[in-house]
């Protein structure tokens, strides 16, 4: 495990390895849309969290169509940060497909179906007044 000098005051640095200095936070970011499109996930929307939070840099939200979809987006997004990065993302929720969220460090990632993604909002909570978040395509 790494863990670089500015990272050694941050409590998640005990807990979860730190990517390699070649592996930025863009660099997962891109790896994680790219999964997120090539496994047909929807409405998939980036949030930049840097300046707000110290739990990462950035948040995705998507959506699946079924819970089976949801799992299998999970977890095949979790292999790739794995065998790209070395890293092992904590994953909860991918036993009821509902909602799953995925922790890389830099990137959480968030897994809805579609009507779990409505009720919870969680664009709307981590979005300032005059933000909008990044559709990504």
């Amino acid at each position: 495990m790494h863990i670089d000098a500015a990272s050694a005051a941050d409590p998640r640095a005990t807990m979860m390895p730190v990517a390699s200095d070649t592996a930025t936070s863009d660099a997962l970011l891109a790896t994680v849309l790219q999964s997120l499109t090539s496994d047909k996930a929807e409405d998939i929307v980036q949030i930049d969290l840097r300046g707000k939070t110290e739990i990462g840099d950035y948040m995705v939200i998507c959506s699946g169509r079924s819970t089976r979809q949801v799992a299998a987006i999970s977890e095949k997004l979790a292999q790739t940060v794995k065998d790209d990065y070395g890293l092992t993302p904590k994953m909860e929720g991918k036993d009821t497909g509902d909602w799953v969220l995925i922790d890389t460090g830099d990137v959480i990632v968030h897994v809805f179906r579609p009507e779990v993604r409505e009720f919870y909002q969680l664009e709307k909570m981590w979005l300032d007044g005059g933000d909008t978040a990044a559709p990504q395509n």
